[in-house]
């Protein structure tokens, strides 16, 4: 069945509380929605979301839009989204870049294709290994006592056993004190990592990944700007903790850079960085082949991205730091009609056809701007 239309949407949900990175804090998430619709009318849905506008990277919601409305639907209409993997290797022929744009439009793609057969999306990517992921959860009030009580209730409820502190933003070695606290009142009970978003030089990462080493965190993320992946080796070489790339890690050529360079010792996944889901698997295949740990990034989507990225996880092998897909638990509000399931500490994999997720139109609406 041949492709239709292809329409694009930029929406913002707000938040339950300030999301605070090194760059920027959310209070409402942009994320951008596409529909691909054959001649019957069946329709395809999926998600990108983005942070901060340009101060995360180069992939504005906006760009984003205008992009997949200008220069890739005319290379999708009267094709069949069953040719998703021909579609996109044509199409990265003729569009360079804009590996978030190229993420979402290949997952609608492959969203409809998966309608059209009656099968789950994973089914399409390699087959499900997991049925359910092991899920983290950031605490980011910047109070330590606030932060300690919410990852109490969270183990209490058995919701998540990972906590990932985000430590950019700030007095580098105040928020290593208030890491140390943290872990000394959970460390036995659950896994604390860090993410600084590149916002140290090497001389601060060197003071803090030693205390923090020592402390018992279990893994420091992106530490460095992207560019400096010299300096992300010497750290690598020098600490025993997990150095992971995550903005450094982006097409496969980054990829296979880093794990040349031993960049760090660890990946994290995200589709939209990768260009897509395909491009997710040979990015795992990488890192897998170069003997680096894999962790499930997430961009703080809402349940129909959470869905996207979840499925293609499921078919991925090992994922030695988790998944961190807790967007939807962030939200005020879902764009779905169905909801993920989140139990025992981990999110729970979609079965339905395509992402297993029904598109709610009338809060597309509402917040679409």
């Amino acid at each position: 069945m041949k492709i239709r239309s292809v329409n694009s949407f930029i929406l913002d949900i707000p938040t339950i509380r300030p999301h605070q990175l090194a760059m920027h804090t959310i209070t409402k998430q942009a994320i951008v929605l596409v529909c691909i619709q054959n001649e019957e009318g069946q329709e395809g849905w999926a998600e990108v979301a983005t942070i901060g506008g340009a101060s995360y990277g180069e992939g504005t919601p906006e760009a984003i839009k205008v992009n997949i409305d200008t220069y890739i639907t005319p290379h999708l209409i009267g094709k069949n989204a069953n040719d998703y993997a021909k579609i996109m290797t044509d199409l990265n022929k003729v569009v360079r870049g804009n590996y978030f744009a190229k993420s979402v439009v290949e997952s609608a793609l492959i969203d409809l294709a998966a309608k059209e057969k009656q099968l789950p999306a994973y089914e399409l990517l390699g087959g499900k290994i997991h049925s359910s992921l092991p899920l983290a959860w950031t605490l980011a009030s910047g109070d330590t006592a606030k932060d300690i009580a919410e990852a109490e209730r969270f183990l209490e409820e058995k919701r998540h056993r990972i906590f990932k502190l985000k430590i950019g933003k700030g007095d580098p070695y105040k928020n290593v004190n208030h890491v140390l606290e943290i872990i000394r009142s959970v460390g036995d009970r659950a896994r604390v990592t860090v993410d600084i978003n590149q916002a140290w030089d090497e001389t601060t990462a060197d003071y803090c990944i030693a205390a923090l080493q020592e402390g018992g965190v279990s893994m420091v993320e992106q530490p460095l700007p992207t560019w400096n992946l010299e300096g992300m080796a010497r750290l690598t070489e020098k600490y025993a903790v997990p150095i992971m790339a995550d903005e450094a890690a982006n097409s496969i050529h980054d990829v296979f850079q880093i794990t040349k360079l031993r960049a760090g010792n660890s990946i994290a996944l995200k589709p939209c960085k990768h260009g897509g889901l395909l491009e997710t698997k040979k990015v795992a295949a990488i890192a897998e082949g170069a003997g680096f740990g894999l962790y499930g990034g997430t961009m703080i989507e809402s349940t129909l991205g959470t869905a996207v990225c979840a499925s293609v996880y499921s078919t991925i092998g090992e994922f030695t730091f988790g998944t961190e897909l807790f967007g939807p638990l962030l939200f005020k509000d879902r764009i779905t009609v169905d909801n993920l399931r989140f139990e025992n500490f981990e999110l729970i994999i979609p079965d339905g056809p395509g992402f297993g997720m029904e598109i709610d139109k009338d809060k597309v609406e509402f917040y679409q701007r």
